[in-house]
């Protein structure tokens, strides 16, 4: 593709945000803060803007990506046949990282969603985004603004370093306060079903709605980051206990990068080695920020400890997944 020149804009600037906004308007890509992670934007009832995301990032047309909009007032502009209980969620978890799952409206490009009959839906919960809907009226189509299958960006310098060149701008609104990407809930069938785990969980939705929620263990809709290797570094990356991975230390003939979780006296000092929160929420905002840092140490492998395997850290256990490669 041609070469883009890729500005670097300010989120704190209203002159910045003018200039993001006439290159969405115009057909431009402009990666854009969430509060989840960076997305790589563009307005998202222009077909051929929707198409150079696709290029850009690498990402085969046949996977749909999300709509970002800014209230639940828009809903009907984007889908039909909304359940009530959409509206029930929107008005306890948006702006937020919920992706709604509903029927498209026809007049949706089919290019947003891959073809498919449904769309994934949400309102971010960041500042400038929010101007940037509100003032163009617009929706934009936004997948994480990353190489297709690699690391999701949390920060703006590692979207520029990832996408200059291929992109008009990126708008830097400071690092992502969650750091993971949204729960995508399916609303088209006759069960809740949440098809990407994410911060918001099948037990808060179920105490909101009242409603049970079915998390498929494997399944084969076409959603955001449902293949199985995603969420990559290019070094290679495993996840094993503490117990294998201090016992592969010494003996590694090349730097071995480790991520734990949680600090302990047994852990040795190394450039080379990350330490963890043990907050769920504090552990994922740091998570992609962690191994994209390794990443660039250019280590023989990154080793990660796993983390709790409970329902609440089931998103970061499903990026793990993804991520790794079997030991």
């Amino acid at each position: 593709m041609l070469t883009r020149k890729t500005q670097l804009l300010s989120a704190e600037h209203k002159d910045d945000l003018d200039v993001a906004l006439e290159i969405l308007l115009k057909g431009g890509l402009v990666s854009v803060p969430t509060e989840t992670v960076y997305g790589l934007a563009a307005n998202a009832k222009n077909s051929t803007a929707v198409k150079s995301i696709f290029t850009a990032k690498g990402r085969p047309a046949s996977h749909p990506l999300i709509v970002h909009i800014a209230g639940a007032d828009q809903l009907s502009e984007w889908a039909i046949d909304i359940p009530p209980v959409a509206y029930v969620l929107a008005e306890r978890f948006w702006p937020g990282p919920l992706t709604l799952l509903l029927k498209k409206s026809p007049e949706v490009p089919s290019e947003v969603t891959a073809g498919k009959a449904s769309i994934g839906l949400r309102v971010p919960a960041h500042s400038a985004l929010l101007q940037l809907l509100k003032r163009g009226k617009i929706g934009v189509a936004a997948p994480s603004a990353n190489p297709y299958k690699r690391l999701s960006p949390t920060s703006a310098s590692q979207v520029y370093a990832e996408l200059q060149g291929k992109i008009d701008a990126v708008l830097d609104g400071g690092p992502c306060e969650v750091g993971l990407e949204s729960t995508i809930l399916d609303l088209t069938g006759e069960q809740l079903s949440i098809l990407r785990e994410g911060p918001i969980t099948a037990q808060q939705i179920a105490e909101l709605t009242g409603f049970s929620v079915n998390i498929p263990v494997a399944h084969d809709i076409a959603v955001p980051g449902n293949v199985a290797e995603h969420y990559q570094p290019r070094t290679p990356l495993y996840v094993g206990t503490r117990e294998q991975i201090l016992a592969r230390l010494p003996n590694a003939n090349e730097p071995v990068a480790c991520v734990f979780y949680v600090d302990t006296a047994q852990i040795p000092v190394s450039p080379y080695i990350r330490c963890l929160p043990e907050s769920k929420p504090a552990y994922a905002q740091a998570l992609y920020d962690t191994l994209y840092r390794l990443d660039h140490l250019h280590a023989s492998a990154i080793w990660i400890e796993q983390p709790p395997q409970t329902a609440q850290w089931g998103d970061v256990n499903d990026r793990l997944r993804r991520a790794a490669l079997p030991i």
